[in-house]
């Protein structure tokens, strides 16, 4: 079955049908919905209402929350290094992007001390949590700290 104009639908539930108002009595009552006079109640009005400052303004979608400037590091936890590098290996943001353990560097790499780690590494360019520093020295690495602009 080719796909042409006659036969391409919108599946099934996406579309929703518009309220039928003024269809006698037994649809909305007396006033079919629209409530009691003005521009609204009459026929023919559809689309953007000018309804005042105000109303319209209620009407636009609101932005909740807060997004910060600064930037998110890419969090590695010990366990994933223990995993994917050997004893006595070098760990930088390069190396984990290469070993796929992060997907980006750009806003800085941080190691986390989720899990246990049991090889000697030597970390440069990253950000530590003092949790992990411990870990990673008591295993026999070292960590080297990166000179922050």
């Amino acid at each position: 079955m080719s796909l042409t104009l006659h036969n391409i639908h919108p599946s099934k539930g996406s579309k929703k049908s518009k309220k039928r108002l003024g269809r006698g009595l037994a649809s909305k009552g007396s006033y079919a919905g629209r409530g009691v006079k003005g521009q609204r109640a009459r026929s023919g009005v559809s689309g953007l209402k000018l309804r005042g400052l105000r109303q319209n303004m209620l009407a636009t979608p609101k932005l909740r929350g807060f997004k910060s400037p600064i930037p998110r590091l890419v969090v590695v936890n010990l366990s994933d290094l223990n995993t994917a590098f050997g004893d006595g290996a070098k760990v930088s943001p390069k190396l984990l992007l290469k070993k796929g353990l992060v997907q980006d560097i750009s806003t800085g790499v941080k190691i986390l001390a989720k899990g246990k780690i049991t090889v000697k590494l030597t970390v440069t360019d990253c950000k530590v949590s003092a949790s992990a520093k411990e870990q990673i020295e008591a295993a026999g690495g070292t960590v080297v700290e990166s000179k922050s602009k």
